[in-house]
Formats: structure tokens, sequence, C-alpha cells
């Protein structure tokens, strides 16, 4: 069996913690890990069945986890705009988003409640939506946010003849640019926090290879059956060759989370060969995230499509 690498989070009693996509895989490992740190969990799940598993595994390895259940579905601005409604009325702030949440390589052009190509609108404009939804709360926090990418970021760029893959549609293509979209709002995040005083540090993370739920039958999303890449990738895991585990996988978000020593605008991934597993560690920007003014693009064409306004109702 592959052993895990260690790493020990901050005491994070009386922070909250905002976790997507954590009804299974590395977003369950991320909300097992801020719990018994002692962070209270908020799950924003699209699946309630799925939900109510989760926070009971978790709750069974952390007795003294505070979890909370929420309906949540990136697919939908609509959702996404309740639950951004439920938490600021509940008023307290937001210490950690991690935006974790993702969908994979559809095998058919789907689209979101709203039309958007699946993996745009549920990788990329769902998060864009909740970040601006939830600013007030982690304004008030002086929250670290930090968002899920992707090692299929590192190469390709954004196509903004056909953003919405209308035109041509080509499943890993439209991957890669919805985590390459998601990527620029991230670095964007962080430096328009810092010009406007927002008090919010930004930053991404990616998990590297590991075998998780993206890759396996999802008939919801046209997939009948396994992907034949995740056979040889639980194969590889379990051998301990190259690849991670979903629980090594989780450690680079959880490293850019909570760490003291990770900041804004950097990008954090396993520090095995290729990136591909192993422990925590800060990496240069993929080559297409490194264009600011591509950045401050997608943030203005996101929040146009969302139609979220990223503007704070009180003082940070």
């Amino acid at each position: 069996m592959p052993r895990t690498p260690h790493l020990d989070l901050p005491d994070l009693t009386d922070r909250r913690a905002v976790v997507t996509g954590g009804s299974d895989g590395i977003g369950l490992g991320i909300a097992r890990r801020l719990a018994a740190a002692g962070a209270e969990v908020a799950l924003p799940v699209r699946n309630r069945a799925k939900g109510e598993a989760a926070a009971a595994r978790i709750r069974d390895a952390v007795p003294s986890a505070r979890v909370t259940l929420h309906d949540l579905d990136l697919a939908s601005l609509r959702s996404v705009a309740a639950f951004g409604e439920e938490l600021r009325a509940d008023g307290r702030p937001v210490h950690l988003l991690v935006n974790n949440a993702g969908v994979m390589t559809p095998p058919d052009r789907q689209t979101t409640a709203d039309g958007f190509e699946l993996q745009l609108g549920s990788n990329h404009l769902g998060h864009v939506a909740l970040v601006g939804h939830l600013l007030p709360l982690l304004a008030a926090g002086r929250a670290r946010v930090t968002s899920q990418i992707s090692v299929a970021a590192r190469n390709g760029a954004m196509s903004w003849d056909d953003v919405n893959s209308e035109s041509l549609y080509d499943a890993r293509r439209a991957y890669s640019r919805s985590k390459i979209a998601f990527g620029l709002f991230g670095l964007e995040l962080d430096r328009r926090s810092r010009a406007g005083g927002w008090g919010i540090t930004s930053n991404l993370s990616h998990p590297g290879v590991a075998p998780t739920s993206l890759l396996v039958a999802r008939p919801e999303i046209g997939r009948d059956r396994d992907t034949p890449q995740i056979a040889v990738i639980r194969r590889l895991s379990r051998a301990g060759i190259l690849l991670g585990t979903p629980e090594s996988a989780a450690l680079p978000a959880l490293y850019a989370a909570t760490s003291p020593h990770a900041h804004g605008g950097r990008l954090y991934g396993p520090d095995g060969p290729g990136n591909l597993g192993g422990g925590p560690a800060e990496h240069r920007l993929f080559r297409p995230l490194r264009d600011a003014a591509e950045a401050d693009r997608v943030w203005r064409v996101s929040t146009e499509l969302t139609g979220v306004p990223f503007a704070l109702t009180t003082p940070a």
C-alpha cells in the first residue's frame, strides 16, 4: 500500500469552512481533515443522500466534528444564489472556502440549467457565482479561498470565439478550458482583493492524478461505464507508482487552504515526478495561467455570464 505523506493542519477551532464536492472522493477527505482540525464544516451537496452518508462518515472518524449539510447544485445559478442567501441570512463569517467540486469529460455536450456547457458551467461559472454570493461573508472572515484546478490546465488556452463549446465540442478540451478559466479567476480574485482591500486571500491547488469518481460511470452525465483510464489509474495508485491516492490528492488543497506558509496568487500541487502524486508543494503557475490580461478578461466575461455583482455591502 502506498504511504500517504504527512501534513499537520493548524488548529481551526472557531473557523468556518465551506467545501464543495465534499460528498465523496477528494472533497470528503478535505472536509474530514478540516473537521478533525476543529473547523465547523459546511457541506453544500447536490445529492442529499450522498451528503448524509458523507457527514456520517466524517462524524464516525471525528466524533467531535461539526458538520452541516446544505443544498447546492453548481449547474444551476438559481441554486447557487439560494445557498448564498441561506449563508448570508445566517450572517456568520466564512474563513475557508475550498472550491473542489467538478465534472469531467461528459461524452456528449450537455448544458446546465442556464444553458452553459456543463463543464464550464459547473467547474467554473458555478463557483464564480458562489464566490460572488459569499463575498461579504468571505471578507468578514478574511477568508482563504482555494480553488481546485487540474493538471489539464497545463496546456491549452481559452477559446473566446466559442466559450460555450457550441460550434465544436471536444470533451477534454472543454474540461481543460474550464480549469484554465477557473484558475485565472482564482488568481484575479486575489489581485482584486489586494487592490480593493477585501481581506480575502485566493490561491490555487491541483490534486495530481488519483483514483476518484471523476472518471467512473456517471449516468447523470451520459457515461454508463467506467472509463478505461480509471482502471489504469487504480492499479498504479495501489502500487504506489507515480500517482497519488484520494488521501494524498487532498493534501495540496488542505495545505493551500490552511498553511501559514501558503500565499495568495500561488499554485500548490503534489511534489512527486510529473507532479502527479506526493506531498504538497508550491508549483510555478501553469503557462496558460500567467497572463494577467487574460485573467482580467475571464473575470469580466464570467461575472457578466453569471450576472453576480462582486460588491461588498458592508466594509471588509
